[in-house]
């Protein structure tokens, strides 16, 4: 499985924004920051945080890469 959080770091781009700014606004720490980064998972209440202060939807912020089972990279 893999997570994509790339709907949220072009969301910040559109709005000028830098991903730290995701502190000062939303209130996450810089641990779940850094898990974003990564593609890992977050916390639901997280994502509506953003959705709510941002006015979008999950989908527009993550996406669900399905992954090879066997050696963890994407299928194509």
């Amino acid at each position: 499985m893999a997570i994509s959080y790339n709907g949220l770091w072009k969301l910040l781009i559109d709005k000028n924004m830098k991903r730290t700014d995701l502190i000062d606004q939303i209130g996450i720490s810089s641990g779940t920051l850094a898990k974003m980064g990564k593609n890992e998972e977050v916390a639901l209440s997280v994502l509506t945080k953003i959705c709510e202060k941002y006015d979008c939807s999950y989908g527009d912020l993550i996406s669900y890469e399905k992954t090879d089972s066997v050696d963890g990279n994407k299928e194509q």
